[in-house]
């Protein structure tokens, strides 16, 4: 079969672990007898400096036309000032809005390769397998009004926190169903001891909960979710919560699997092409050293198969390929402590790609 894909290197690592996860790519459609026909766009800050418009309009009519979009990551030091009127950041948030990709998938499940990797104790994070389902396109990132004035009393800054049940019935529907393919267990984060709209989180919830009686439901403030993140992260299965809670709490639960680096995302909604990233940032710092992990790049590239193509096997022959690497030893700098050895962005995407060579049909 022959798929579009558009990638979206974008800024810092980005290009580098993009990279990595289109040869895994290429892999799989030799094994599997797929073609990927690979699409290069630019997102983020090199779109500002080409064109001064972090999503150009060629960027967001190609995702449009491709069956499913690759992204690395957006933003840096460079484009960093408070004050400009044009972010990378800004990029990102319009391509989801204008895709409606409101439901971000984000797993942490941990490698137990890697349970010496967690900065906690093995055998608290030990069997952690959970998604966080973070909703992408309301809350304080798109609520209006939204800005920032000079008043007599100095400068002052508004962001709004706005939610209709609509938003938030979609988004509660779709952990309840991915919950029903797991352990049947959703738990609700919300703030609703404090803020109206946790409060209307909160009676939705209940209910569509209604509808899943075979489902475990529970419902826990963001503060007490944050705590038991860390002290019996086990307990979940399926964490469906609000825009800015589910991007704290996932860079939280990222520890639980040793780093940043190993976890992946899928951004989807409706009928339309979904987008596949890494939840970590661009890491300007080390970008063009070769030593940025892929990996979770590469998961991202496995749920692209999986979410956006509906290829479960190729998918599954990806995640296998990237946890023999970890059984055999290998691991980027993010994963060793120091003096130990590591290996590049590159040798660990070779590695990969050779196993999953072995594994094809």
């Amino acid at each position: 079969m022959d798929f579009h894909i558009t990638v979206l290197p974008g800024d810092g690592i980005g290009p580098e672990i993009v990279a990595e996860a289109e040869k895994a790519l290429a892999a799989i459609g030799a094994g599997f007898g797929h073609t990927f026909d690979f699409n290069h766009q630019i997102i983020g800050g090199i779109a500002i400096d080409t064109t001064g418009n972090p999503l150009p309009d060629e960027t967001l009519a190609a995702c449009r036309k491709s069956d499913a979009v690759l992204l690395g990551a957006v933003g840096g030091p460079k484009w960093s000032d408070p004050t400009a009127s044009v972010r990378p950041e800004q990029g990102l948030l319009r391509i989801r809005k204008e895709l409606e990709l409101y439901a971000n998938v984000r797993p942490v499940k941990l490698i137990p390769a890697l349970a010496a990797a967690s900065p906690l104790r093995p055998e608290i994070v030990r069997g952690t397998d959970m998604i966080i389902l973070r909703e992408l396109t309301g809350g304080l990132y798109f609520g209006q009004p939204q800005g920032r004035e000079d008043t007599d009393a100095g400068r002052s800054a508004v962001d709004t926190l706005r939610y209709n049940e609509i938003e938030i019935e979609r988004l509660v529907r779709t952990g309840f169903e991915l919950a029903r393919g797991r352990r049947r267990k959703l738990t609700s984060v919300d703030k609703a001891n404090v803020i109206a709209t946790g409060r209307l989180w909160r009676e939705v919830a209940h209910e569509v909960a209604r509808d899943y009686p075979d489902v475990e439901y529970q419902d826990i403030l963001v503060d007490a979710c944050a705590m038991f993140l860390i002290r019996k992260p086990t307990d979940f299965d399926v964490i469906v919560t609000e825009n800015m809670f589910g991007d704290i709490l996932s860079d939280e639960a990222s520890m639980l699997t040793g780093s940043l680096g190993m976890l992946p995302s899928a951004s989807l909604g409706g009928q339309r092409p979904g987008l596949f990233e890494p939840i970590h940032g661009s890491a300007p710092d080390i970008a063009g050293k070769g030593i940025a992990n892929p990996l979770a790049t590469i998961l991202s590239a496995a749920m692209l198969l999986r979410n956006g193509l509906g290829l479960d096997q190729e998918a599954a022959v990806v995640e296998a390929a990237v946890e023999k690497v970890l059984d055999d030893g290998y691991r980027t700098a993010d994963l060793t402590s120091a003096g130990q050895p590591s290996a590049s962005t590159i040798e660990i995407g070779d590695l990969v790609v050779t196993n999953i060579h072995q594994a094809c049909p």
